[in-house]
């Protein structure tokens, strides 16, 4: 006997897709929001910068490990500087997309889930943004370590004065790294294979990145992290219903010929 006790990769889930143009106008407008509302956090200089010292000196206060000591490793050789800003400006959204396109097409009920939990971190991302602008360590003379877009190329940031396209005091989380977190954790979880354990170092590799080119603090990758986990905490994947059990069917009855009836009639009748 065979028991069954989870689906098999090729099994659909259960769960309605959303209508395509809907969740597409959706995710847009979502983004929209997001930028719009990153352009009202920029202008904080001065409090920018006053936060940039206070993180600063509360990691050496904590004794996390210095940020230019990674630096220190990208800077080895210009190349593996380049291909680690070519990482930071090229990978952040394509890889969120993909991510979310797979689970759409194949995963529905994931995709539901994961679309939720990336628009509740970074909603709780921009409110930080907004309540507590921060400087990246690359404009932190205190913290000493080189703009390595800026010297090395490729550069996703202009002059802060003059870049009306994105906000460079907002830090504090790391997108990049909770939207890589969060890439690893969903497909770990809609998949089975056995090698799924390795998306675990697509935000390996971003932490890497997003501190060694000088973007961000380790404090900005532990706290988007913690939010993370507070929205997984809250918004649970779909469960996966477990496929009967098979089981044999019943022993067909041999049929009894109505002539072996007859003779057991006269056999007891002859007894008696």
């Amino acid at each position: 006997m065979n028991a069954r006790t989870e689906p098999s990769e090729g099994e659909t889930e259960a769960v309605a897709r959303p209508p395509l143009v809907r969740e597409l106008l959706l995710v847009a407008g979502l983004f929209l929001v997001y930028k719009f509302g990153r352009q009202l956090a920029a202008g904080h200089t001065g409090e920018a910068f006053d936060n940039a010292h206070r993180v600063w000196d509360l990691e050496r206060a904590v004794h996390l490990p210095g940020e230019g000591s990674v630096q220190n490793l990208l800077l080895h050789g210009d190349t593996l500087v380049h291909i680690a800003n070519t990482y930071y400006a090229t990978i952040h959204f394509p890889a969120t997309a993909a991510f979310l396109i797979w689970l759409y097409l194949r995963r529905p009920g994931h995709y539901v889930w994961a679309r939720r939990v990336l628009a509740a971190v970074t909603a709780a991302a921009l409110a930080v943004h907004l309540a507590f602008p921060l400087a990246p360590p690359r404009m932190l003379a205190a913290a000493g370590l080189v703009d390595t877009a800026k010297v090395y190329g490729p550069s996703v940031y202009g002059p802060p004065q003059t870049d009306h396209l994105s906000n460079q005091f907002a830090a504090m989380p790391s997108l990049h790294f909770g939207w890589a977190l969060m890439v690893a954790i969903g497909l770990i979880v809609a998949t089975r294979s056995r090698w799924r354990w390795l998306w675990l170092l697509h935000p390996l590799l971003t932490l890497t990145v997003i501190v060694g080119t000088a973007n961000h603090y380790w404090l900005d990758a532990i706290v988007a992290a913690a939010m993370l986990g507070i929205a997984l905490a809250v918004l649970r994947p779909p469960a996966t219903k477990p496929v009967a059990p098979a089981t044999e069917p019943p022993a067909e009855k041999t049929p009894v010929p109505a002539d072996a009836d007859a003779d057991k009639n006269v056999l007891v009748g002859a007894g008696r």
